[in-house]
């Protein structure tokens, strides 16, 4: 039995919008990158799929959590509210795209399900800022891009390096971040793993150009943040939203070098 508690005003926003800047930058850079690439009806209906699923993951996981508590705050319902409001803007886009697709673009969708449902799990238990679910969910989202692409008749390889490219700038952007964040805090910082996670993802990419899913553009893009990190760790901390608003420039820069080296190819 679930035990309801005293009526208390809930501010809308604090339920409804998430408050992460890097999050909303992951989930926009797949959309903007495969709508670049392959831009049509399908695709639209996979970014708004897109964006109201990061929309539902903030409600959602304060609605689950309240419910593995066995209690009703005064929040639980309007976060329940605000998680099915979503995810039926989320299934509309979905139907759309099925409608409207030139090609299968259910397979990198189902690929990252079990990626999705480690993030929920690690939200759910309140560990949602761990590393891994970070970049579990991060990666999961790239997967749109590719979906987008195979839904606007992109080939499967190319679709493919899309995700590999907002894969590999997910995971280099991310443990940039929580270093410098860290740093804001006055913690202790290992450096040496940022460069080698940024020289791994650059590696990454290169393979990717060799095999023919990357173009070049892309690793040029990404090798500059390696340059950009030695800066910025001589310098001393900034604040957090500073850091993630430079993030979403960094990956928009990602974007369009991706977008413009496969048009040009």
């Amino acid at each position: 039995m679930v035990a309801p508690t005293p009526s208390i005003k809930v501010p809308l926003k604090s339920v409804a919008l998430p408050n992460e800047h890097g999050g909303w930058g992951f989930t926009l850079e797949p959309v903007l990158l495969g709508l670049l690439v392959a831009p049509a009806w399908a695709g639209l209906g996979l970014g708004i799929f897109a964006l109201a699923a990061f929309l539902t993951r903030h409600p959602l996981k304060l609605w689950l959590a309240d419910l593995r508590k066995g209690k009703s705050y005064p929040r639980t319902p309007i976060a329940r509210n605000f998680a099915l409001l979503y995810a039926g803007f989320a299934l509309a886009g979905l139907l759309l795209a099925t409608w409207m697709a030139q090609g299968a673009f259910w397979w990198p969708l189902l690929l990252a399900l079990p990626l999705m449902g480690l993030q929920l799990w690690f939200d759910a238990h309140n560990q949602g800022r761990n590393l891994v679910p970070e970049l579990a969910g991060a990666v999961a989202m790239g997967s749109v891009a590719a979906s987008i692409g195979l839904a606007g008749g992109l080939e499967a390889g190319p679709a493919l390096g899309l995700w590999l490219v907002l894969a590999m700038r997910s995971m280099a952007a991310i443990y940039y971040a929580r270093a410098q964040v860290r740093r804001a805090r006055g913690e202790s910082v290992n450096r040496v793993a940022v460069y080698l996670t940024e020289v791994l993802a650059v590696a990454v990419l290169i393979i990717g150009t060799r095999v023919g899913l990357v173009p070049w553009p892309s690793v040029v893009a990404l090798a500059m943040l390696i340059p950009l990190s030695l800066y910025t760790f001589s310098k001393p901390p900034v604040p957090a939203r500073v850091v993630g608003w430079t993030q979403m420039a960094f990956g928009l820069l990602i974007v369009g070098c991706t977008g413009l080296g496969l048009r040009l190819g």
